[in-house]
């Protein structure tokens, strides 16, 4: 990477941090805005499950007080039955293609969240939040991308801003784990990979960090639109990177 290459890719590991600090998700959404035009999409997906280890498990720690593994174990260990699913369906399905699908969703829920009020919680049984971390899981093995269906349904359910992280982040961490040990098993983990995640390290725990200072800040009103407004910006992000593959490398 030349100068002004490394910049960018410094800045995004802080933005993603910072995202994560802030409302406990959208780091994979923030970098691969940015990496997908600097690195491959390979060495960008294992990277995001690397540093995910960092910023949910420092949610998890920061959190643990509020946790309840009554309410989590639902969702891990449908999202443990996932993940290795979706990483046998990375030989069927185009990822590329899976995430701009995901950043349209985004958009349509995030602009449909901020216009209307908040909807009326609903409650269901552990079934619906197994079956919510299994297709969870399935997106992360097959993106990397372990936010995006948790987030939305601890809003529907209507929780609390330290309820809502303490569900889906240790379930994100859990996902993480899950899709790392399987992509260890693949050919996808190189020494440039190693490179880059230790350069890219100290400014993403910097924005963790700096993230997790504002958040303390924030009522629950507030941190539901900030979530709202974080999926709009993840979704056009995504749909973004998708869609300038000749930005990216070895593209046409």
């Amino acid at each position: 990477m030349d100068g002004i290459v490394l910049g960018f890719f410094l800045l995004a590991a802080f933005m993603g941090g910072f995202a994560s600090g802030l409302a406990g998700f959208a780091m994979g959404f923030v970098v691969s805005a940015v990496w997908l035009h600097l690195i491959t999409p390979a060495q960008t997906t294992a990277l995001v499950v690397g540093y995910s280890l960092w910023t949910q498990g420092y949610g998890v720690w920061k959190l643990r007080h509020s946790l309840s593994w009554r309410n989590v174990a639902p969702f891990i260990i449908g999202g443990t039955a996932g993940v290795p699913i979706g990483t046998l369906l990375l030989t069927y399905i185009d990822p590329a293609h899976m995430r701009s699908g995901v950043g349209l969703l985004l958009i349509v829920y995030g602009i449909y969240g901020l216009a209307q009020p908040a909807l009326k919680p609903f409650h269901v049984g552990v079934a619906a939040d197994g079956t919510v971390g299994f297709l969870n899981g399935i997106l992360c093995g097959l993106t990397g991308l372990p936010g995006f269906i948790i987030t939305v349904w601890c809003q529907l359910r209507g929780w609390t801003k330290d309820v809502q992280r303490a569900v889906f982040q240790p379930v994100m961490l859990a996902a993480s784990v899950a899709t790392g040990i399987a992509l260890s098993f693949t050919s996808v983990i190189t020494a440039e990979i190693v490179k880059l995640y230790f350069l890219g390290l100290p400014a993403m725990l910097a924005g963790l960090w700096v993230g997790f200072k504002l958040y303390g800040k924030l009522d629950d009103a507030a941190f539901r639109k900030v979530m709202l407004v974080l999926l709009v910006v993840a979704g056009f992000a995504l749909v973004a990177a998708q869609g300038w593959p000749i930005l990216r490398p070895g593209g046409a």
